[in-house]
């Protein structure tokens, strides 16, 4: 029976060496690291390079390594631009802002409110013999919840651009500008195009302000703000840098990603003004998918009261894609005959590593075949708390990533690691079929 013991261990040993652990060379892309701060958990901020490096959209090809090569406990935070949240819309009230015209700085304003907050009243602090609507205030004190969008409507006299400054107060005295607005009511080929909505930075105020830019405001008659609470804030967008694509045909272009990415929005390069296209946003995982509709919308830069109106940018749902196909309808005088410029947003991910070992770290990613290894933030860090992890020692990437394409595929010229480590394998369980066959054989021995 030694002889059978003996090939059992063999087989054990040939099982372990046809299933080794990972290492850092199993990784098309290894970078170091530096660490500062308390450990042993360190978090870093994965630059886009690295996700472009990954062969796999949500990165279970990602690893980290210390200097033995062994690979270390990890946990990606990489929070969903789709969250859970209780969203609300509620119409507000408006009052008129005058100016001497549509230069002038806003004059002083008498604004009366209640005990409660709410707006009674706008008017100005001197008499004018001639007055120009400059803006609106919104009274948004009944909204408790942060503002995520102002929905306009106004009077259908006043087409064309309307283009204004946004700001916040909760005390009518003191204003936080929150950036510009833009909206549009237009004509085109025969059909109207509308624009309604602008985005609000997600958070909370009493009373915004909305200032029209050398022009006159428009009679307003609808004014709606939509509201959010969320468990969560998701992570900041990160934008890559251009990327050019292909003409396919007349109105038609597309674009091949480095890899397949959940991208969260688009901005198309609308390098001449004038320019009016609506178009239609579609991808795929890889070639032998059908198209599938991501995004439509209306593009255009086009010239204003001396200034550019630019809208290049679509809103997608975070499906992963690897290709883009971008159909123009070219009645709006089309992008023109190169493929423009495209640039595209991920969501950040940061990644917690358990220190185990020596330094220095190495963080190694693109493996197609790698099968997902990290763990949640709550299993990785006992007590884990959002507060716990901005306590974290820091670790950044020590030199430059340099995005690779993923290699084709080789069709001819097999692996002969691994198929030799088969047939050693299938030799060891031949010989230990045929030593216990030997043994059954044998006649049993006299006494």
């Amino acid at each position: 029976m030694g002889k059978l013991s003996l090939g059992g261990l063999a087989l054990g040993m040939l099982c372990s060496a046809a299933f080794a652990q990972e290492g850092p060379a199993d990784f098309a892309t290894q970078v170091p690291l530096a660490v500062s701060g308390n450990g042993p958990w360190y978090r870093l901020e994965l630059p886009l390079a690295v996700q472009l490096n990954a062969r796999q959209a949500d990165l279970s090809d990602v690893r980290v390594f210390n200097a033995a090569g062994e690979p270390q406990a990890y946990a990606l935070s990489r929070q969903p631009s789709q969250r859970t949240e209780s969203r609300n819309v509620t119409d507000v009230k408006w009052f008129p802002l005058y100016a001497a015209d549509i230069h002038e700085a806003l004059p002083g304003v008498v604004m009366k409110s209640t005990t409660e907050g709410t707006l009674l009243e706008i008017r100005p602090s001197s008499a004018k013999s001639q007055q120009v609507l400059r803006g609106w205030v919104l009274d948004a004190s009944a909204v408790k919840a942060p503002l995520q969008q102002l929905t306009l409507d106004w009077s259908h006299e006043q087409d064309g651009f309307q283009r204004f400054s946004i700001e916040a107060s909760d005390d009518l005295q003191h204003w936080e500008a929150w950036g510009d607005g833009q909206v549009a009511r237009l004509s085109f080929a025969d059909e109207r195009v509308e624009q309604h909505d602008v985005s609000l930075p997600g958070q909370s105020a009493r009373y915004l302000r909305l200032v029209w830019q050398g022009q006159a405001a428009p009679l307003l008659t609808s004014a709606k703000l939509a509201s959010a609470t969320s468990t969560a804030l998701p992570m900041p967008l990160v934008w890559s840098q251009p990327l050019t694509g292909a003409r396919l045909t007349a109105g038609e272009y597309r674009w091949q990603l480095p890899t397949g990415l959940s991208i969260e929005r688009l901005r198309i390069e609308l390098k001449q003004p004038n320019t009016l296209a609506p178009v239609t946003l579609s991808g795929r995982r890889d070639s032998k998918q059908a198209w599938q509709p991501l995004a439509n919308g209306l593009l255009y830069r086009l010239s204003q009261n001396g200034q550019d109106v630019v809208q290049d940018q679509l809103q997608l749902p975070g499906r992963a894609v690897s290709e883009l196909k971008l159909q123009v309808d070219e009645r709006g005088g089309g992008l023109g005959v190169e493929a423009p410029a495209l640039r595209f947003a991920v969501r950040a991910t940061q990644l917690v590593f358990l220190a185990r070992g020596e330094p220095p770290f190495t963080l190694a990613v693109g493996n197609a075949s790698a099968k997902a290894a990290s763990l949640p933030l709550s299993t990785l860090i006992p007590e884990y708390s959002p507060e716990r992890l901005k306590a974290l020692g820091q670790a950044r990437v020590d030199g430059e990533v340099v995005v690779t394409s993923p290699a084709a595929p080789v069709e001819a010229g097999p692996n002969w690691k691994k198929l030799g480590l088969w047939a050693v394998l299938l030799l060891g369980v031949a010989a230990l079929g045929a030593m216990a066959y030997s043994l059954l054989r044998k006649p049993p021995v006299a006494r």
